[in-house]
Protein backbone atom coordinates (compact mmCIF):
# COMPACT_ATOMS: atom_id res chain seq x y z
CA UNK A 1 0.00 0.00 0.00
CA UNK A 2 3.10 2.12 -0.01
CA UNK A 3 3.97 4.64 -2.93
CA UNK A 4 6.82 2.93 -4.06
CA UNK A 5 6.06 1.11 -6.77
CA UNK A 6 4.41 3.79 -8.42
CA UNK A 7 7.25 6.02 -8.15
CA UNK A 8 10.13 3.50 -9.13
CA UNK A 9 7.66 2.86 -12.27
CA UNK A 10 7.00 7.05 -13.27
CA UNK A 11 10.78 8.08 -12.52
CA UNK A 12 12.85 4.75 -12.16
CA UNK A 13 14.37 5.67 -8.58
CA UNK A 14 13.12 5.58 -5.22
CA UNK A 15 14.33 6.28 -1.97
CA UNK A 16 13.69 3.58 0.00
CA UNK A 17 14.76 6.06 3.37
CA UNK A 18 11.61 7.52 3.44
CA UNK A 19 8.86 8.49 1.21
CA UNK A 20 10.03 11.90 -0.18
CA UNK A 21 7.16 13.48 -1.86
CA UNK A 22 4.51 11.09 -0.60
CA UNK A 23 5.85 11.94 2.94
CA UNK A 24 3.10 13.89 4.87
CA UNK A 25 6.47 16.14 5.99
CA UNK A 26 5.18 17.30 2.13
CA UNK A 27 2.82 19.12 3.16
CA UNK A 28 4.57 21.67 5.81
CA UNK A 29 4.00 24.00 2.90
CA UNK A 30 0.51 23.81 1.99
CA UNK A 31 0.10 24.57 5.80
CA UNK A 32 2.14 27.52 5.78
CA UNK A 33 -0.18 28.84 2.69
CA UNK A 34 -3.53 27.57 4.33
CA UNK A 35 -2.51 30.25 7.58
CA UNK A 36 -2.29 32.92 4.99
CA UNK A 37 -5.70 32.53 3.19
CA UNK A 38 -7.21 31.89 6.54
CA UNK A 39 -6.24 34.95 7.68
CA UNK A 40 -7.55 36.55 4.55
CA UNK A 41 -10.35 34.56 5.12
CA UNK A 42 -11.35 35.99 8.81
CA UNK A 43 -11.31 39.58 7.26
CA UNK A 44 -13.87 38.78 5.51
CA UNK A 45 -15.93 36.43 8.20
CA UNK A 46 -15.02 33.49 6.52
CA UNK A 47 -14.19 30.44 9.28
CA UNK A 48 -12.75 27.24 8.21
CA UNK A 49 -12.86 24.55 10.99
CA UNK A 50 -11.36 20.88 10.27
CA UNK A 51 -11.19 18.45 12.73
CA UNK A 52 -11.46 14.34 13.26
CA UNK A 53 -14.69 12.99 12.41
CA UNK A 54 -14.01 8.80 13.63
CA UNK A 55 -11.23 6.86 14.11
CA UNK A 56 -11.67 3.24 12.92
CA UNK A 57 -14.99 2.89 14.46
CA UNK A 58 -15.54 5.21 17.26
CA UNK A 59 -17.24 8.52 15.84
CA UNK A 60 -18.21 11.53 17.19
CA UNK A 61 -21.78 12.20 18.83
CA UNK A 62 -22.58 15.70 17.28
CA UNK A 63 -25.12 16.46 20.12
CA UNK A 64 -21.81 16.42 22.27
CA UNK A 65 -19.62 18.99 19.90
CA UNK A 66 -17.20 21.05 21.40
CA UNK A 67 -15.24 22.76 18.72
CA UNK A 68 -12.82 24.51 21.52
CA UNK A 69 -11.55 20.96 21.95
CA UNK A 70 -9.99 20.67 18.42
CA UNK A 71 -6.37 20.89 18.78
CA UNK A 72 -6.11 20.13 22.66
CA UNK A 73 -6.67 16.64 22.48
CA UNK A 74 -4.62 13.59 21.22
CA UNK A 75 -7.53 13.36 18.32
CA UNK A 76 -8.32 16.69 17.43
CA UNK A 77 -12.12 15.20 18.35
CA UNK A 78 -14.59 17.76 19.44
CA UNK A 79 -16.56 15.30 21.86
CA UNK A 80 -14.55 14.34 24.73
CA UNK A 81 -16.31 10.30 25.16
CA UNK A 82 -15.66 10.26 21.50
CA UNK A 83 -12.13 11.25 22.08
CA UNK A 84 -11.21 8.70 25.24
CA UNK A 85 -12.68 6.28 23.17
CA UNK A 86 -10.57 6.37 20.11
CA UNK A 87 -7.38 7.24 22.33
CA UNK A 88 -8.07 3.45 23.49
CA UNK A 89 -8.54 2.14 19.80
CA UNK A 90 -5.43 3.58 19.11
CA UNK A 91 -3.45 2.27 21.93
CA UNK A 92 -5.03 -0.84 21.19
CA UNK A 93 -3.82 -0.68 17.49
CA UNK A 94 -0.18 -0.28 18.71
CA UNK A 95 0.06 -2.98 21.07
CA UNK A 96 -1.06 -5.41 17.89
CA UNK A 97 1.67 -3.50 15.72
CA UNK A 98 -1.61 -2.66 13.40
CA UNK A 99 -3.25 0.98 12.43
CA UNK A 100 -6.54 2.76 11.91
CA UNK A 101 -7.67 4.76 9.33
CA UNK A 102 -10.45 7.74 9.87
CA UNK A 103 -12.49 10.46 8.84
CA UNK A 104 -11.84 14.35 8.88
CA UNK A 105 -14.63 16.67 8.64
CA UNK A 106 -14.01 20.03 7.30
CA UNK A 107 -16.84 23.02 8.06
CA UNK A 108 -16.29 26.27 6.03
CA UNK A 109 -18.84 28.80 7.72
CA UNK A 110 -19.73 32.59 6.49
CA UNK A 111 -18.87 31.72 2.90
CA UNK A 112 -21.69 33.94 0.51
CA UNK A 113 -23.28 32.38 -2.10
CA UNK A 114 -22.17 32.33 -5.56
CA UNK A 115 -18.69 30.62 -5.01
CA UNK A 116 -17.46 28.46 -7.75
CA UNK A 117 -17.62 28.43 -11.65
CA UNK A 118 -19.71 25.93 -13.59
CA UNK A 119 -18.50 22.39 -15.24
CA UNK A 120 -14.63 22.33 -14.85
CA UNK A 121 -14.10 24.80 -12.30
CA UNK A 122 -16.63 23.41 -9.59
CA UNK A 123 -16.40 23.93 -5.94
CA UNK A 124 -17.20 20.85 -4.56
CA UNK A 125 -14.84 19.52 -7.52
CA UNK A 126 -11.86 22.00 -6.82
CA UNK A 127 -12.28 20.82 -3.14
CA UNK A 128 -12.54 17.56 -3.63
CA UNK A 129 -9.34 17.99 -6.38
CA UNK A 130 -7.17 19.51 -3.29
CA UNK A 131 -8.18 16.77 -0.28
CA UNK A 132 -7.46 14.04 -2.77
CA UNK A 133 -3.87 15.26 -2.83
CA UNK A 134 -2.73 14.99 0.75
CA UNK A 135 -1.49 11.88 0.96
CA UNK A 136 -3.78 8.71 2.55
CA UNK A 137 -7.20 10.34 1.32
CA UNK A 138 -8.87 7.59 -0.62
CA UNK A 139 -12.41 9.35 -0.47
CA UNK A 140 -13.95 13.26 -0.48
CA UNK A 141 -17.86 13.32 0.63
CA UNK A 142 -19.61 16.35 0.27
CA UNK A 143 -22.73 16.94 2.53
CA UNK A 144 -24.69 13.81 3.38
CA UNK A 145 -23.51 12.81 -0.80
CA UNK A 146 -22.72 8.73 -0.02
CA UNK A 147 -26.11 8.47 2.61
CA UNK A 148 -28.24 10.10 -0.06
CA UNK A 149 -27.08 7.98 -2.99
CA UNK A 150 -29.30 4.99 -1.15
CA UNK A 151 -32.52 7.58 -0.88
CA UNK A 152 -35.41 8.43 -2.97
CA UNK A 153 -35.63 12.34 -4.20
CA UNK A 154 -38.41 13.36 -2.33
CA UNK A 155 -36.43 12.54 0.78
CA UNK A 156 -33.56 14.16 -0.63
CA UNK A 157 -34.86 17.61 -1.92
CA UNK A 158 -33.84 20.18 0.20
CA UNK A 159 -35.96 23.44 0.09
CA UNK A 160 -35.20 26.66 0.48
CA UNK A 161 -36.35 28.57 3.52
CA UNK A 162 -35.91 31.85 5.10
CA UNK A 163 -34.13 32.00 8.51
CA UNK A 164 -33.52 35.42 9.95
CA UNK A 165 -34.49 37.10 7.15
CA UNK A 166 -31.46 34.98 4.57
CA UNK A 167 -32.24 32.39 2.58
CA UNK A 168 -31.30 28.87 3.98
CA UNK A 169 -31.79 25.51 3.11
CA UNK A 170 -33.72 23.44 4.98
CA UNK A 171 -31.33 20.32 5.64
CA UNK A 172 -28.61 21.53 3.89
CA UNK A 173 -27.86 17.84 2.61
CA UNK A 174 -26.18 19.25 -0.05
CA UNK A 175 -23.51 20.51 2.05
CA UNK A 176 -23.50 23.91 1.19
CA UNK A 177 -22.91 23.56 -2.46
CA UNK A 178 -25.82 23.38 -5.23
CA UNK A 179 -24.87 23.19 -9.42
CA UNK A 180 -20.84 23.42 -8.21
CA UNK A 181 -21.35 27.10 -6.55
CA UNK A 182 -22.12 27.68 -2.89
CA UNK A 183 -25.47 28.69 -1.73
CA UNK A 184 -24.92 30.57 1.19
CA UNK A 185 -25.11 27.39 3.75
CA UNK A 186 -22.14 25.96 5.87
CA UNK A 187 -19.64 24.13 3.23
CA UNK A 188 -19.99 20.33 4.78
CA UNK A 189 -16.70 17.62 3.31
CA UNK A 190 -15.45 14.77 4.85
CA UNK A 191 -11.78 13.39 4.19
CA UNK A 192 -11.59 9.74 4.23
CA UNK A 193 -7.81 8.14 5.62
CA UNK A 194 -6.91 5.16 4.89
CA UNK A 195 -4.95 3.19 7.91
CA UNK A 196 -1.33 3.61 7.78
CA UNK A 197 0.58 1.31 5.53
CA UNK A 198 3.61 0.88 8.05
CA UNK A 199 3.39 -1.56 10.73
CA UNK A 200 4.90 -3.60 12.58
CA UNK A 201 4.10 -6.81 10.75
CA UNK A 202 5.69 -9.00 8.66
CA UNK A 203 3.57 -8.39 5.15
CA UNK A 204 4.18 -10.16 1.64
CA UNK A 205 5.93 -7.86 -1.05
CA UNK A 206 8.13 -8.59 -4.13
CA UNK A 207 11.54 -7.37 -4.89
CA UNK A 208 12.69 -5.69 -7.45
CA UNK A 209 13.64 -8.65 -9.07
CA UNK A 210 9.96 -9.41 -9.39
CA UNK A 211 10.75 -12.42 -6.55
CA UNK A 212 8.54 -13.05 -3.91
CA UNK A 213 9.44 -12.16 -0.64
CA UNK A 214 8.73 -10.44 2.73
CA UNK A 215 8.88 -7.41 4.89
CA UNK A 216 8.60 -6.29 8.59
CA UNK A 217 8.95 -2.79 8.66
CA UNK A 218 11.22 -0.99 11.58
CA UNK A 219 10.89 2.22 13.01
CA UNK A 220 8.55 4.87 14.53
CA UNK A 221 5.10 4.96 12.60
CA UNK A 222 2.17 6.54 13.60
CA UNK A 223 -0.89 4.24 13.88
CA UNK A 224 -3.22 6.62 12.86
CA UNK A 225 -2.52 10.22 10.79
CA UNK A 226 -6.17 11.50 10.21
CA UNK A 227 -5.82 13.30 13.65
CA UNK A 228 -2.22 15.26 12.40
CA UNK A 229 -4.10 15.44 8.78
CA UNK A 230 -6.60 17.53 9.71
CA UNK A 231 -4.62 20.75 9.86
CA UNK A 232 -3.78 20.08 6.32
CA UNK A 233 -7.62 19.23 5.23
CA UNK A 234 -8.22 22.93 6.83
CA UNK A 235 -5.39 24.57 4.98
CA UNK A 236 -5.98 23.09 1.27
CA UNK A 237 -9.78 24.19 1.92
CA UNK A 238 -9.07 27.45 2.55
CA UNK A 239 -6.69 28.13 -0.18
CA UNK A 240 -9.21 26.53 -2.56
CA UNK A 241 -11.94 28.84 -1.45
CA UNK A 242 -10.26 32.09 -1.55
CA UNK A 243 -8.49 31.23 -5.01
CA UNK A 244 -12.55 30.66 -5.89
CA UNK A 245 -13.62 33.42 -4.26
CA UNK A 246 -10.61 35.84 -6.45
CA UNK A 247 -11.96 33.83 -9.52
CA UNK A 248 -15.46 35.38 -8.93
CA UNK A 249 -14.53 39.34 -8.67
CA UNK A 250 -14.30 39.44 -12.30
CA UNK A 251 -18.01 37.48 -12.88
CA UNK A 252 -20.23 40.46 -13.33
CA UNK A 253 -19.21 43.84 -14.91
CA UNK A 254 -20.52 45.17 -11.96
CA UNK A 255 -17.95 43.83 -9.26
CA UNK A 256 -15.00 45.52 -11.86
CA UNK A 257 -17.13 48.89 -11.93
CA UNK A 258 -17.27 48.73 -8.42
CA UNK A 259 -13.26 47.46 -7.92
CA UNK A 260 -12.19 50.23 -10.44
CA UNK A 261 -14.61 53.25 -9.85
Amino acid sequence: SHADYGFDAKFGIRDYRGGGRSSGRETVSRVIAGAVAKKILNELNIDVCAYTYSIGNVEIDRDNMDLSLVGKNATSMPDAKADELAVKEIEKAREESDSLGGVCECIIKGLPAGIGEPVFDKLDARLSYALMGIGAVKAVEIGDGIKVSYTKGSKNNDPFVIKDGVISKEKNSSGGITGGISDGSDVILKAYFKPTPSIAREQKTVDKYGNETVINIKGRHDPVVVSRACVVVEAMAAVTVLDLMFSNMHSKLQNIKDFYS
